[in-house]
């Protein structure tokens, strides 16, 4: 693709949101743009950048004997209940409910639903040792949501 193709908006000045150096480069650059307080579009340039170190964090944990999995975003208040964080996980999760009363939440972490799907998938020690990871959009509602994609609503990150 030529240069004068490629969807690249940067910017000349610093916008006032923008307090760590991180932040205002990447919006300079063209990488991100905010939609919301806490919640960022990846702009081409962006997304090469994040797939390339998800690339990355793949190959090395490839290397050392992991496979990689996708759990669900959405996951069942059951799970968060039965480890005790449904309460004390506090306003930082986002909770919904669906159209038949039953409670959900947005994962913010994924403890919950790889513990539960390890104890009923390994049925002997000889599947041991395991290691499972992912890459994953995360959900947490910040109350004040800052530094960029550093401490965001929605981003990504890996668990293993």
């Amino acid at each position: 693709m030529r240069l004068s193709q490629f969807f690249l908006p940067t910017e000349k000045e610093d916008r006032s949101e923008a307090v760590v150096a991180s932040h205002r480069l990447m919006i300079r650059a063209g990488m991100i743009r905010q939609l919301t307080a806490g919640v960022y579009s990846y702009l081409p340039l962006g997304l090469r950048a994040v797939r390339k170190v998800a690339r990355i964090v793949r190959e090395e944990m490839d290397r050392a004997g992991a496979q990689e999995v996708l759990l669900p975003a959405l996951q069942p208040a059951d799970l968060w209940r039965e480890s005790g964080r449904w309460e004390h996980f506090g306003p930082e999760l986002v909770r919904l409910r669906d159209r038949n009363d039953r409670e959900f939440c947005l994962g913010p972490t994924h403890e919950e639903v790889i513990t539960d799907l390890v104890r009923r998938e390994v049925r002997s020690y000889r599947q041991l040792p395991l290691i499972l990871y992912q890459i994953q959009t995360k959900f947490r509602d910040e109350r004040r949501p800052r530094f960029g994609v550093m401490r965001g609503r929605e981003f990504t990150m890996k668990d293993a």
